[in-house]
């Protein structure tokens, strides 16, 4: 199915992770002894992606690229680049590394549970939908609030999901996408589907990924992965 396109898959390890109240950027936190960006990069090792960009802040590249990279064996990584001061940012570096592909995945390296199905339905249904994002149905009544924190509205929980990583999209799309969005002054952005949707008026498509596809983002998350990935 996959044969004659072309898929990278771009990891974000650029964060500092400040709410983990830890000197240690969350990405390089142990679970079991090994990085929680080793997670990652290693189910996009044992997919069908072709090739990997990892991008971390600059003065990680060298600590990436021999003490998880070269030390694992991760050698669908093809290229370890600095991010930039958004998230963004760092993606678009990623996409300037991807020249050539058809298709490009991207990933929050914080996001240690993925797993090889989850990375197979999204490539299967980027090749139909052109853009789509893992997801999974909300559990709970979301309320909107005001500046004061009262609730002001409460959507029908049928028709929310929360998002996950990776989003999927085809390649060329969302470099227009980016080329778009830098035309602006004022960027409020916080993942791909989004510009998407704002730069290019395009719909992405909802995939069932998995409740357990948490993202690492404070101390105790740490934990609840390593619950999943026990059981893995």
């Amino acid at each position: 199915m996959f044969r004659d396109k072309h898929f990278t898959a771009i990891v974000l390890a650029a964060g500092k992770g400040s709410r983990m109240k830890s000197d240690i950027p969350k990405q390089y936190m142990l679970i079991n002894d090994k990085e929680v960006i080793y997670y990652s990069l290693k189910a996009f090792q044992d997919s069908d992606v072709d090739d990997i960009i990892l991008v971390t802040r600059e003065e990680d590249i060298e600590y990436c690229r021999k003490d998880i990279v070269e030390k694992y064996h991760i050698n669908k990584v093809k290229e370890i680049i600095a991010g930039g001061t958004e998230r963004y940012w760092s993606v678009k570096n990623g996409l300037d590394a991807a020249v050539g592909t058809d298709y490009v995945l991207i990933h929050d390296g914080a996001r240690p549970c993925l797993d090889n199905d989850m990375i197979t339905r999204l490539m299967e249904d980027v090749l139909v939908s052109g853009a789509c994002s893992l997801g999974v149905p909300a559990k709970d009544t979301i309320k909107v609030v005001d500046d004061e924190d009262y609730g002001i509205d409460t959507p029908d929980r049928q028709y929310l999901w929360q998002v996950q990583t990776p989003q999927a999209f085809i390649y060329e799309d969302l470099i227009h996408a980016y080329q778009e969005m830098e035309k602006e002054n004022n960027i409020n952005v916080t993942d791909d589907t989004m510009i998407i949707e704002r730069y290019l008026g395009r719909k992405s498509k909802m995939v069932f990924g998995s409740y357990s596809n948490i993202k690492i983002t404070t101390p105790e998350d740490i934990f609840i992965a390593k619950i999943f990935l026990d059981k893995t």
